[in-house]
């Protein structure tokens, strides 16, 4: 088998315990509906780079920011915990350290949806007769 594949399976098999611990065992209620994206992990495992979203109401800029830090905050202080879940859960020599940033993509993505909606409502409202040109 290739060592090639080996960070993947490892990046894939990390992203699942942390999601379903996040899910199931962490009380924290900084940590609202939070979803782990994606998992990046060093070549030598040593490193984890754990990309995350949260879903909730749409606010204010301020106030997203703020939503985000206190998410950033509340995983900053159960990652001792996390780490403990992963070197139970997996065979590993040394667990990885965990990194978390914030998936800024489907933000972008939802923003585009939306958007796209708001065309879309303005096409309805404002149809193009055919005897107009074009």
């Amino acid at each position: 088998m290739a060592q090639g594949n080996r960070p993947d399976r490892v990046a894939e098999e990390i992203r699942h315990v942390l999601s379903e611990t996040l899910a199931r065992e962490v009380k924290d209620p900084g940590i609202g509906f939070l979803t782990i994206t994606a998992v990046k992990i060093s070549p030598d495992l040593q490193v984890a780079r754990v990309s995350y979203t949260t879903l909730g109401p749409t606010a204010t800029p301020e106030e997203t920011a703020k939503q985000r830090a206190a998410t950033k905050a509340a995983l900053e202080r159960v990652k001792p915990f996390l780490r403990r879940q992963i070197g139970q859960k997996m065979r590993l020599r040394r667990v990885p350290e965990l990194s978390f940033h914030f998936d800024e993509g489907i933000a972008h993505q939802a923003r585009v949806e939306e958007i796209l909606i708001e065309i879309q409502k303005e096409r309805e409202a404002n149809p193009i007769k055919d005897d107009e040109p074009k």
